[in-house]
């Protein structure tokens, strides 16, 4: 495989499933469940497909969640149970994505499964909790959202074979965060509001990077610390080129071409813009 194709293609399925983050219909789901806090929302929709996991469970699976975080989502499988949050979830993937008029015609959908279904069927899932768990989740009816479930499941798999990579790089939770937000690939409001690290985590963090070289004093990310990062998303795709294998760079390089229109109608619908305007939504 390609790098460069393993790269675009993996950024293609993120951001094609990145809209359920933000959705109102997401929120909305929630409510109907009894739960109307964002933050436990997000983690018992996104841990949902593992069963009725406990919150440290789901604190493994997410990594880079401080477990001040992670903990608010207990009690949300008491509120329901974890299929009827897949159900939720599925429900509101539909209604986002009809709403902003996401068109893939039938055959377009049928040529995008076809390029999936072997990926998913045919993906190593030793180590990738999440990825796995997505993958015995059964397909709903609703053609548009099985193919999303399916995006879901391969973008979960890089996502876990990412969590190897930092790990073998020796970056924790914490750490890996803050390498992410001074190369500018994610706004630090949004990392601390979302994962919810403390001050002196967050220090703590920077100093062990700033003693690697990673980071400058100042807490600016450095020449080698751009390098280290770089070298970390290499090695995921490097990691990542089994998964996509069974079909190989032409397929790849089509499956992302025809799931695009997904991410161009949430665009288009300004639903990404909310990531920058209120950082708690993703």
């Amino acid at each position: 495989m390609n790098l460069s194709v393993v790269r675009a293609v993996s950024r293609a399925v993120s951001a094609a499933h990145l809209f359920i983050y933000l959705a109102p219909e997401t929120a909305e789901e929630a409510a109907e469940l009894g739960v109307t806090d964002r933050g436990p929302a997000y983690l018992a929709f996104r841990s949902a497909a593992m069963g009725a996991v406990p919150w440290q469970v789901t604190l493994a699976a997410f990594y880079n969640f401080s477990p001040r975080a992670v903990r608010t989502m207990a009690g949300v499988w008491d509120t329901a149970p974890p299929e009827r949050w897949q159900a939720a979830r599925f429900l509101a993937a539909g209604r986002a994505m009809r709403r902003v008029d996401v068109h893939l015609p039938e055959d377009h959908l049928a040529e995008a499964r076809s390029l999936i279904d072997p990926v998913v069927a045919g993906a190593d899932y030793a180590g990738k909790v999440l990825a796995a768990a997505n993958a015995s989740v059964a397909l709903p009816s609703d053609p548009l959202v099985a193919l999303w479930q399916q995006i879901t499941v391969a973008r979960e798999w890089r996502g876990d074979a990412h969590l190897v990579v930092l790990a073998d790089n020796g970056l924790g939770p914490c750490d890996c965060l803050v390498l992410h937000t001074a190369t500018g690939r994610l706004p630090a409001a949004l990392a601390r509001a979302t994962r919810q690290w403390d001050d002196e985590e967050w220090s703590a963090a920077t100093a062990r990077l700033v003693a690697r070289g990673w980071l400058d004093s100042n807490g600016a990310v450095t020449d080698a610390g751009s390098a280290a990062r770089e070298r970390i998303e290499v090695e995921t795709d490097e990691y990542c080129a089994a998964l996509w294998a069974p079909i190989g760079n032409a397929g790849a390089h089509r499956f992302a071409s025809l799931i695009a229109p997904i991410t161009n109608a949430f665009t288009a619908a300004g639903t990404f813009r909310a990531v920058r305007a209120q950082p708690d939504l993703a």
